[in-house]
């Protein structure tokens, strides 16, 4: 039988990373930053969005190690109070040098914001899809949604409040907020009784491994090596969104739309996996990307504002699919019972991605003095390796069901 209140906790999980979502609003940090700080150089700004990432991932590998041990409540707690810290630690730096600032801002907001956002995170995606063993697509691309159409609802609120108040101002606003609503959810974040009454009977025979078991299998590395390529695709764009709608004449804000879209493609690519699997589902998400790579450079070789759009938005369906394929690939080929410390570690996936995607896309626009060109095309070839990856991929687990 399964539990009516799981849509309870499943709601208060969307609330949730909707505000933790807001560390993907940094696109709309980046220009007030340069404004006070204009010796800071593109890449050096950029690295800011690398530290968090890594640290995100980090977060949640500390968060799936505690899961087992301690209440979500309090990992939650822990999570409010390093994005306090995070938060309030970049107002301080107000009044300082360039060097003093931009250290203040890859501390706190790279390792504090960036890991406080991990640990809520893998906590919260944990604990609620518990309750959805049934639809673990579903569930992830849903509060998923919630954590990508959270940079586009703060980011917007955000841009605002820094126009009137300054952006330290606002970074203290948001250190009250954002801790307040997620000390507030915490409560909500309980995991069902392990007398089955909440789950469907899948979770009963679902094989589950290890971290251990799970690391030892090529199937998982190839798998990260296709997550790597395709993060690292997203995040080459996603990062630079509103600069790249400013560089073609269009507002920064509707760079902010790709959220839209970024969130939609989680639910999607969720239920799609739900429904079609695996195979399908992988392949689905690298065409998105590679024709969201053809669109960008061809838009940027003609210059066609329409195109650029087009190709940003799917880029954010293709990549804000990734974490609901990365939940629910770790789910239903691993088991439930290791998930929050199996999907902690495939979300490192994110790290390589990180330093691949922002560093190539810094490097490209600085030596082509601000032409997105290259970072377009390097959009498609990064898509295309993740295709001949999927191909290996999908023959391995082929030649491992027919050697069982």
């Amino acid at each position: 039988m399964i539990n009516a209140n799981r849509w309870i906790y499943l709601t208060a999980g969307c609330i949730a990373l909707i505000f933790l979502g807001l560390i993907y609003a940094w696109s709309i940090f980046k220009a007030p930053f340069l404004e006070i700080y204009p010796q800071w150089s593109i890449s050096e700004l950029s690295m800011t969005f690398t530290i968090s990432m890594i640290s995100f991932c980090f977060g949640g590998f500390i968060s799936g190690q505690f899961i087992r041990r301690i209440q979500p409540m309090l990992i939650i707690w822990i999570s409010a109070a390093a994005l306090f810290a995070g938060f309030f630690g970049v107002s301080m730096a107000q009044g300082s040098g360039s060097g003093e600032a931009l250290i203040l801002l890859y501390i706190f907001y790279g390792i504090f914001c960036g890991g406080g956002v991990g640990i809520g995170y893998n906590c919260v995606i944990g604990t609620v899809n518990k309750w959805f063993s049934d639809k673990p697509g579903l569930s992830s691309g849903i509060m998923m949604m919630g954590f990508g159409v959270g940079a586009l609802i703060f980011g917007s609120l955000t841009k605002y409040f820094i126009g009137i108040i300054g952006i330290f101002s606002t970074f203290r606003v948001l250190a009250f907020v954002v801790a307040s609503v997620l000390i507030a959810v915490s409560f909500f974040m309980v995991s069902p009784r392990r007398n089955g009454t909440t789950n469907t009977a899948a979770a009963n025979y679902m094989r589950n491994y290890s971290l251990k078991q799970m690391l030892c299998g090529i199937k998982f590395w190839l798998f990260m090596l296709w997550a790597i390529m395709l993060n690292s695709t997203g995040l080459l764009i996603i990062g630079n969104a509103a600069s790249i709608s400013l560089a073609f004449g269009a507002p920064a804000l509707l760079g902010l739309t790709v959220s839209v879209f970024n969130g939609g493609g989680r639910v999607l690519l969720g239920y799609l996996y739900d429904k079609f699997k695996r195979k399908k589902t992988l392949l689905i998400d690298t065409l998105l990307m590679a024709s969201a790579g053809l669109l960008l450079t061809v838009g940027g070789i003609i210059g066609w504002v329409w195109l650029i759009f087009l190709g940003l938005l799917i880029t954010g369906i293709g990549y804000g699919g990734m974490p609901a394929i990365t939940s629910t690939f770790v789910h239903s080929e691993y088991g439930s019972e290791f998930f929050p410390i199996n999907f902690s570690v495939a979300t490192f996936a994110l790290i390589p991605a990180a330093l691949i995607g922002p560093m190539i896309s810094s490097v490209l626009i600085e030596k082509s003095g601000g032409n997105y060109l290259g970072a377009f095309m390097m959009v498609v070839v990064l898509a295309v390796s993740a295709g001949f990856i999927w191909h290996l991929l999908n023959f391995v687990i082929e030649r491992q069901r027919l050697d069982d």
